[in-house]
Order: structure tokens, then sequence, then C-alpha cells
């Protein structure tokens, strides 16, 4: 039993909680975490933290992401109640970081994110060969282009209209050139009125929005979305965090936002006893990076067990502005071979999907996936099964019992309660945690 110490969790991830008290020993501190009636979140310690090392677990994400933000809004809550409650070191334990992965989220060709809010998915059933408009469930998919470019769209997109919806006749400009109803680049009046020359614009047109002609960007024009990695790093120092323990980050530049210490774990070392012990003949095996930003992380498993590698990146057209329209290209033989796709997160489902349909066109005779992060957010779980992937290996960082309801024997789950116990047992007692970083 470790002693002078307090484990205490949030509401994300009861089970894993109870997993890493049994390994040290202890059981969890007692504490209220409800909401008002209002929508606050209303946190009570019941157990001494005086002059303690506090370790709070609570993981970051999760398939409801309606959640994400209030479980962040508790941690935070958490670790200042337990600061001011004299705690000695207080650590915040975040087995899935909460919004790593915003400057790789899913973006047009002009900067904005492909998510529509409030949008739902129009189809619902998956096929084999079916390509969802991911990550933005309604999409329209893009059939009928000429050369890979919806020329329709484009000049929509370039073209500005009155109150009318008709075309806005050639005025004085203001520096910006459009398209006018002939498709040629010819310059528009400004959105302000010109002195002498009102036109059919009042007084009324200015205050009804809507009858005001909106800006609209011109290709390229750069709509700028704000990061929040800065944010949540700031917010869980000043709330009070001495220390962070993750696993996996999805974008290691993270750790650099920090001012306090952050131990990156990995998933690696379960991932690989996976294939040695389940894959037969896994030397035969191909592991495949899904992109080419998760190369190295399969590399590092491949040449740990002396086993090949192969590659997918996208290959994107400079007219192409929809991530889903981009085409996959493998750089690598698998024709009759095993694939092992190692990615560290599955969210939408849409690469690993995508990836194993290759995979299978270029005459794989199994596909294992195996993941640290399965979120399954939106319609991943159906894109999932309708996939060729015939084994997907995923750890318990996010809760998984409805996901292993819905995808059955398909679906394999790691228990990460002993990396993380033997975490906090050696940061307790300042013992070095390399060990847990030697996965090869």
């Amino acid at each position: 039993m470790v002693r002078n110490i307090v484990v205490l969790g949030g509401n994300s991830h009861p089970a894993l909680l109870d997993s890493v008290c049994n390994i040290l020993g202890m059981p969890a501190c007692n504490r209220i975490l409800t909401k008002f009636s209002s929508g606050e979140s209303r946190c009570e310690i019941q157990d001494s933290v005086r002059g303690k090392d506090v370790y709070i677990i609570q993981t970051g994400s999760g398939g409801n992401g309606s959640k994400l933000n209030d479980h962040f809004m508790d941690l935070c809550i958490m670790i200042s109640a337990c600061k001011t409650g004299s705690a000695r070191r207080v650590t915040a334990v975040l087995p899935c970081f909460p919004y790593s992965r915003q400057p790789d989220l899913p973006y047009k060709k002009s900067g904005a994110p492909l998510f529509k809010a409030g949008s739902e998915s129009g189809k619902k059933d998956y096929t084999f060969d079916s390509v969802p408009a991911t990550p933005a469930p309604g999409v329209p998919r893009s059939a009928g282009f000429v050369n890979g470019t919806d020329i329709t769209n484009r000049l929509n997109k370039t073209s500005l209209t009155n109150g009318t919806g008709s075309m806005s006749p050639v005025k004085q400009t203001n520096g910006e050139n459009y398209f006018n109803g002939n498709g040629i680049s010819q310059s528009v009046a400004s959105p302000m009125p010109v002195p002498g020359n009102h036109g059919s614009y009042t007084t009324h047109d200015y205050e009804n929005v809507s009858h005001v002609v909106a800006f609209q960007a011109k290709p390229g024009y750069k709509q700028w979305v704000a990061q929040a990695g800065t944010l949540v790093a700031n917010l869980l120092t000043c709330a009070g965090a001495d220390h962070v323990i993750t696993m996996d980050l999805h974008d290691p530049q993270v750790q650099g936002f920090f001012d306090v210490p952050v131990d990156n774990l990995y998933g690696r070392p379960l991932l690989k006893r996976y294939i040695q012990s389940h894959i037969p003949n896994y030397k035969d095996a191909v592991i495949i990076s899904p992109d080419a930003g998760g190369a190295k992380r399969a590399t590092a498993i491949a040449d740990g067990m002396g086993i090949e590698f192969a590659l997918i990146h996208k290959v994107i057209s400079l007219f192409i502005t929809d991530r889903q329209n981009a085409s996959m290209m493998l750089v690598g033989n698998v024709a009759d071979r095993v694939c092992i796709l190692i990615d560290d997160l599955a969210d939408t489902g849409n690469t690993i999907t995508r990836a194993a349909k290759l995979l299978k066109k270029e005459g794989a005779t199994k596909i294992y996936a195996l993941l640290t992060h399965g979120v399954f957010s939106g319609d991943a779980i159906n894109r999932i099964k309708a996939s060729a992937i015939d084994k997907l290996v995923v750890t318990n960082s996010v809760p998984q019992g409805e996901h292993k309801a819905l995808l059955g024997p398909k679906l394999d789950v790691l228990d990460i309660a002993p990396i993380f116990g033997e975490a906090i047992r050696r940061v307790h007692h300042g013992e070095s945690i390399s060990v847990l970083f030697n996965y090869d």
C-alpha cells in the first residue's frame, strides 16, 4: 500500500479509477462531483488532502463529445479544490489529452473547418465500398466534378448577390475581383454605399443583415480558427496542476505549452505484446501507417519487432477543397500478407477505414487495426462495422463499454491501468519512469 497519497477521480472513467486504485492497494478518495440545477459543477472533497500527493484521473475525451468540456471543467475545479485544501502536490492524469488534435483538425483549403455544427448525417447505411462524408456529416459528396474541381460550387462561392438573389451589377471597385454571371473576373461594388449612387440599398437594409450582401472570401482567403492547445495548458496550470501525466499525445508539441513537467507515456508496449501473442506468424506481417504523420510511430514498432513496414499517404490536388476528396496511395507491397494498421487515435474512423479498404483492394488477406485511443465519435461505429477491418484493438484510455457492446468480438480492449498505476507509484516515490518509455 502506498502511503501519503490520494487518488481522486472524475466522472469520465470510473472503471479506470477503480483499476488504478486496486493496483496501488488503496481506496479512491471520497468526493462529491455533481451539477447544480443551473448546470454549474459542484465539487466537494470529503477526505483530507493536506500535505499529500493528489493524483486526479480524468480522461479528456469520449464518444459523447458533449461531455468533454464538462469533464475538463470538473478537472480544473477538482485541482483548485485540492490546492485550496493544502495538498502538497496535484498531478492531473489524463490518459487521453483533450484538444491535442487542434493543429491537425481537418480544414478546407481556405482554412475553415469541415465540421458543421448541428448537422446530421443524411446517410446511415454503410457498405464496404461506401465513402461517408467525413468528418462533417451532411457534406455532399463530390460527384460530377470536372478534373477534380466543382466549377459550379466555386462560381457560387466567388459571386456576390444582391437582396433579390440575382447577380450584383458591376460598380465601383473596392480592390476585390470576383466572377460575374458569365464567369469573367470583374471588380464588384463595395458593400458600403457609394455617394451619389445608392442603388437599391436603404437604411433598413443595413439594419436587417439578411438584405445586405455578406462578405464572401475569395478562394485562398484564410479564415483563422482559434487553436486551444495553449489555452488548455494555461487553464490546467492556473488551476494549480503541478504535474501532468498523459499517454500518446497526438501532437507531442503540446508538451511545450506547459510550464510544469509533462510525462507522455507510451501505449506501444501493449500493442507490441498484443501483436506477439494474438497474431499468428506476425513476423511475416506488414505494419502500416495510415497516414504520413504516423510513420514514425509505426516504424518504431516495426523496427523493434523486425517486421516490414509500408506507408499510406494522401495525395491531394490543389483544386480539391474537401479532405474526403483526397486519394490515398500505398507505398509498399501487401499482396497476400497480413496487415497491421498502427495509429494513435481514431475519432470519426474515416482515415483508418479508408486505409483498410485500400489494403484489401491491394490484396491483403487480413487487416488488424491497433489504436491507442478509440474515441469513435459520430458515425464511426457504423463505419467500422462496414469496413474491411477484421480486428480492431484499442486501449481503455476512453471508456469502451458501449463500443464493445456494439462491435462485439471485432473489438479487443487492452487495459492501461497497470501503466498508469506504476507511473503514479514511481512519481510519488521519486523514482525514474524511463523504464515505462522503453517500448523496445
